[in-house]
Parts: structure tokens; sequence; C-alpha cells
């Protein structure tokens, strides 16, 4: 059985809240999911991971210190350790335009340094409502369109895992969006 870990940093809950949507979309399949704050974090839960979703508050563009400094601290063991796991990115900042997007890509960028294999998803979860970079919301996800970018991240997440890790070809169909109404 495939296993998701997602480990987040949050001063105010709003990205603990994402983080709880982002598990929520992956127990929608059969993989182990663990939740955790970076504070409660170690090397140990990042080598039990196959897939990881980092999800992080917006500081002036990027990832919060605290996440950026774990990673830092873990590099020397890892490195070549987690090549060829699968992983995604979530933030939430003050307000929309705030860089949420940015720190994704941060988060991103990081993870591709460690061998990480990351991903986008191209599903509108609403109307213009997208998560190209990981799910993305301005303070806590409030609207349904902003839940269920985090569950969708989350589903998509457990699905390549269970692609890559289980060799569960069937989940590819799964990939494709729900069908969307005509209504614009």
């Amino acid at each position: 059985m495939g296993r998701v870990l997602v480990i987040y940093d949050s001063e105010t809950g709003n990205t603990e809240k994402m983080a709880h949507l982002v598990a929520e979309g992956a127990k929608k399949f059969p993989v182990e999911v663990r939740v955790k704050h970076v504070k409660d974090a170690t090397k140990e839960d990042i080598l039990w991971a196959d897939g990881l979703a980092v999800g992080s508050p917006t500081y002036l563009g990027g990832m919060s210190w605290r996440l950026k400094k774990f990673f830092d601290e873990i590099s020397d063991e890892l490195w070549g350790e987690i090549d060829g796991k699968i992983a995604c990115a979530f933030s939430s900042s003050g307000g929309w335009g705030g860089g949420n997007e940015i720190a994704c890509q941060n988060i991103l960028m990081m993870l591709i340094n460690y061998g990480f294999l990351v991903f986008g998803v191209t599903d509108y979860v609403g109307k213009k409502f997208t998560l190209h970079y990981g799910a993305v919301v301005a303070g806590e996800p409030r609207t349904e369109e902003e839940k269920n970018a985090c569950v969708r991240l989350g589903e998509r997440l457990a699905q390549w895992v269970l692609i890559f890790k289980d060799c569960k070809r069937e989940y590819l169909e799964n990939l494709k969006p729900p069908e969307e109404d005509e209504e614009d």
C-alpha cells in the first residue's frame, strides 16, 4: 500500500486547514496517510512516504523559514535517498497576489533538487479556479473552490502514488477531470 505524508507549517492555522483537506483527498484512495506539522516531522517521515504534499504559509513570496530549515537540515542525510518520490505543494497567503503561487514554485524547486517527481493539476475545480502549481488560498480555505482545490491535490497525489509505487495503471483513467457543466 502506498504512503502519503502531508507536511506543513502554519502560524495562524490557515495552512493547517489546507493540510487536512489535502489529506482528506488522499484518503479517498487506498493509501496510508499521515499529517505532520514541520516541527514534529523527521527525516524518517520523509523516508517513509512514497508521496509528499508540502504546505507553507507565504512569506515574502516564499516558503516559511521553518520548512526551509527542516529541508536544509536533512539534506546531507537524505541526499540521493529519496529520488523518485512524488510531491506537490500548497500555500496560503495573506491576500490574493500575496505570492502563494511563487511560494509553491519555491517548494517545488526545492523538491526537484532532492529528486522528487513533482506535478501540477490541470483540472479546474470551479469557474476560473485551478491549481496548476499547487493549491493556493488567501487566508483560510473558505469557499468550495478553495476547499476542492486542496482535496483535489490530495486525490491526485494519492493517484500518482498508486500508479508509480503500486503499479496500479487503472488509476490513469481517473486522472481525467470530471465532466464540466457548460455554464458560463
